[in-house]
């Protein structure tokens, strides 16, 4: 068969044949393999998951859930598009399994969770946790919650809640991540009639159980929408020191219109802060406010008597004497990176757009998602990246790399299309470090 092409020339004609060879498109995912051997993932991944194959020809759940896994780092973010991973004739022995599972085999798989094997799947983040170095200082824990839009609206646990298109169906989660490492820690599904604050102490208290003991939390960070005095409560009772924004409501409102001499200039030209003592012995209330005029980019709430500021309130326990307002208000700031995985996780991950329709189901979908997501961050981790970067970019440089796959008298080969001297031994370092024992010489930028 020919085809003709167009070049800047003129047409072409090129010839169009088949071949029976086994070719990958993901050759690179042989160093997620190799890295999840390393770790001995498999081996935890088989602990947590609630049931074993009935048939004898039925395919292994760990098998199952790691062909999910690299459907969800190859781009899959339906159950149907990580089932067209098995047209890929090689990919199965990449990642190490029988077979890539159809989609009605994933719909039964997850579909045998409930509210227990649910809850077991959390025991991987603990896995995660684990492999992470202790902090002298501690780690910052934040809390945050998104709006999970399903159009259809025929899933389990949806409900009419608050998103940026107004009132849609939807789950409405709660996530906890360490700022530090950038990894999930705890995530729960909720129906989406759920507000931010609702669950939020047990939430907390699941999130800081669950962690390893070397791994202790410094600081709390969480948005206006867990602000209430039993979440608060719940913080305080674990002795934990907090930042919380607070909602711009009447009482505070009345502290935002203080005359000039209430605010106190800072470094920061158009920014001034105010601070008054808290309800309860050692909470101090920090309200921000800046100048329109001189910071367009600035955050927070306009108020109709004082049209040329924008406001922040945050109440924390952090003592005056170690960090003045200004730098509790550059501390709260970080938490939005936060938001920043969830789009991450969301886009990249496939939580958009994996849905089940049993509520269970869904929430197992999203902990293997999100265990990838972990996963991913180790892996750079491992090969001394601290610098995270996103799947996207792990995708392009690494997984998406064809390769050859045989096997030359029983033993299996893959040759990677990889070009240039150069390029082929930051492979084989790359190989090597994953091999050899952790804190050995750091790869070089995935760029390379």
């Amino acid at each position: 068969m020919r085809v003709e092409i167009g070049t800047a020339n003129g047409p072409q004609s090129m010839r169009i044949s088949f071949t029976d060879q086994r070719l990958t498109a993901h050759g690179g995912m042989v160093v997620w393999s190799q890295f999840l051997h390393q770790s001995a993932f498999r081996t935890q991944l088989k602990r947590v998951l609630p049931h074993q194959p009935i048939s004898p020809n039925a395919y292994e759940p760990t098998d199952t859930a790691l062909g999910f896994l690299g459907g969800i780092l190859t781009g899959a973010d339906k159950l149907s598009r990580v089932a067209y991973l098995r047209h890929d004739p090689a990919i199965a022995e990449v990642l190490g399994i029988e077979a890539v599972a159809s989609q009605s085999t994933l719909s039964r798989f997850f579909a045998a969770f409930d509210a227990r094997s649910s809850q077991e799947m959390t025991g991987l983040y603990r896995w995660a946790m684990r492999r992470l170095p202790s902090e002298p200082a501690g780690y910052t824990l934040d809390l945050d919650s998104w709006a999970l839009l399903h159009e259809d609206g025929r899933q389990e646990g949806l409900g009419l809640g608050y998103t940026r298109q107004g009132l849609k169906p939807c789950h409405h989660p709660l996530v906890a991540a360490l700022a530090e490492t950038r990894m999930v820690a705890n995530f729960w599904l909720r129906r989406g009639d759920a507000a931010s604050v609702n669950n939020a102490p047990e939430f907390l208290t699941s999130t800081l159980a669950s962690l390893p003991t070397h791994v202790r939390v410094g600081l709390v960070r969480a948005d206006g929408g867990f602000y209430s005095h039993k979440f608060l409560e719940a913080v305080r009772a674990r002795g934990l020191r907090y930042i919380v924004a607070v909602p711009l409501r009447s009482p505070l409102q009345r502290l935002c219109r203080h005359d000039d001499p209430y605010w106190v200039d800072t470094e920061i030209a158009g920014l001034q802060v105010q601070e008054v003592e808290g309800e309860r012995p050692g909470d101090r209330m920090i309200i921000i406010r800046q100048k329109i005029a001189e910071r367009p980019q600035a955050g927070g709430k306009m108020l109709l008597e004082v049209p040329a500021y924008q406001f922040q309130a945050l109440i924390t326990n952090l003592p005056a004497v170690q960090i003045d307002a200004l730098n509790v208000w550059r501390r709260y700031n970080g938490r939005a990176d936060l938001e920043n995985r969830i789009k991450e996780l969301g886009h990249q991950f496939g939580i958009k757009g994996l849905c089940c329709q049993s509520f269970w189901a869904t929430e197992a979908a999203y902990h293997l998602a999100i265990t990838a997501y972990n996963l991913c961050v180790l892996l750079q981790r491992r090969l001394g990246q601290l610098a995270k970067c996103e799947l996207i970019t792990l995708r392009w440089r690494l997984f998406t790399r064809a390769a050859v796959f045989s096997r030359a008298q029983g033993k299996a080969t893959l040759k990677l299309a990889v070009h240039g001297s150069k390029a082929r031994d930051w492979w084989c370092h790359l190989l090597e470090k994953l091999s050899a024992p952790p804190n050995c010489h750091a790869v070089e930028s995935l760029s390379a």
